[in-house]
């Protein structure tokens, strides 16, 4: 059960969330047009940064003839960017990462040939204006400032426009610009999905929890601590000394420096933990649970996980089924020691975005972004961010 539960999270698609979306669309129809706008005079194609083929960073090709994406659906949106960002999972994706996970979502049936993925889009982030929408579409109208993550199947946010579907979309937070709010979206899903939907944990059930953040200083980590900060948590943050600045301005609460020494050495003088939110990977799987609050319900939840590689590396039976056995057999075994082990992926959502953006008109998340580069500089800002070590965000202003 658990592992069905975890393969249908990780594709999540567009009807996996319409229940969501008729709540979001009746509730608030009764204010607001959902007519389509429509602007016969408009060009047909678009200024957008694509790849044709996986590989490097010379792999990125701008052009000024991308078609412009039209409403396929009644539920779609199409918004004008004016602002995105680059993410890890783009540079991996520019690489091949995924591909065949993501080919299989985009094309269950297999009708297309090999390569018709192509020219794709990068971005997942976009913060910009309604310019149209579906017929179905009741809680925005053209002329909405809004904010979205796009899923990685989709055609991606480093153009002119984008189509996103209804349900993915958020009003945008009124305290930010489209800059600041393209920091956010990718990330605070992220977090989301691993702090609350997974994890369990809320703004009734965290004030005094004790909470471990490996890889505290990136995106995801950053959005991490100030929301468990505005939910009452005590935070331990891991991260370099030159990030140490930044995540204790961000509320954390003890600070781990990973290179002054061995980090297990360093947490055994701090409290076992309630909740550890995992973004690094690697060893630190063999070591951190440790460090949980036996038979308490306490909770190991990792973003670094071998789904997508293993659907490249054995294909789609033999890598879920790989995927199932192994995230299975930790669960199990993690059990019987008193934590509970998991899994947790992006999952787009405009309902989440709505209460985050009320955290961040509140003043409780502030976007951290470490660089903004024009529209021209795309491959300059995937080579930023492939180079690691984030201190946030990575930010591209298209206009």
């Amino acid at each position: 059960m658990f592992t069905m539960e975890f393969l249908k999270t990780c594709v999540l698609g567009r009807n996996a969330c319409t229940a969501v979306c008729f709540w979001r669309s009746h509730a608030v129809q009764r204010l607001l047009v959902g007519k389509i706008s429509t602007t016969s005079s408009r060009s047909t194609v678009m200024p957008a940064w694509v790849i044709d083929r996986y590989g490097k960073n010379d792999v990125l090709r701008f052009t000024q003839n991308m078609m412009i994406p039209v409403i396929h659906y009644p539920n779609e949106v199409v918004i004008k960017v004016h602002a995105a960002s680059v993410n890890p999972i783009d540079v991996n994706m520019r690489s091949g990462y995924g591909a065949t996970a993501l080919n299989m979502k985009r094309d269950p049936l297999h009708i297309k040939t090999k390569g018709e993925e192509f020219p794709l889009t990068l971005g997942r982030d976009v913060s910009g204006v309604v310019m149209e929408c579906g017929l179905d579409v009741r809680y925005f109208k053209p002329g909405d400032e809004v904010w979205a993550a796009v899923p990685p199947w989709k055609q991606g946010t480093l153009s002119e426009f984008v189509v996103v579907s209804g349900n993915e979309v958020s009003l945008k937070p009124k305290s930010l610009t489209h800059t600041q709010a393209a920091s956010l979206p990718y990330v605070a899903l992220t977090a989301w999905s691993a702090i609350n939907k997974v994890g369990g944990l809320n703004d009734k059930n965290c004030t005094g929890k004790h909470v471990l953040i490996l890889g505290a200083s990136g995106g995801v980590g950053t959005f991490a601590i100030q929301v468990m900060k505005a939910w009452g948590a005590n935070v331990t943050a891991v991260c370099s000394q030159d990030a140490s600045e930044l995540v204790r301005k961000l509320g954390a609460d003890d600070v781990i420096d990973y290179k002054s020494g061995n980090v297990e050495e360093q947490l055994k003088s701090l409290k076992p933990f309630d909740f550890i939110l995992d973004n690094v990977g690697g060893s630190t799987e063999t070591w951190a649970l440790n460090f949980l609050k036996k038979w308490s319900g306490a909770t190991y939840v990792t973003l670094v996980t071998p789904f997508l590689l293993n659907m490249d590396r054995l294909g789609i039976a033999d890598g879920m089924l790989q995927t199932g056995v192994t995230v299975g057999s930790k669960a199990l075994k993690h059990f019987w020691q008193g934590v509970h082990y998991r899994w947790a992926f992006f999952m787009a959502s405009g309902v989440y975005l709505d209460d985050i953006a009320k955290l961040v008109d509140e003043g409780k998340i502030q976007p951290v972004i470490e660089k903004t580069f024009p529209f021209s500089q795309v491959p300059e800002a995937f080579l930023k961010v492939e180079r690691g070590h984030a201190r946030g965000k990575t930010v591209i202003n298209v206009i």
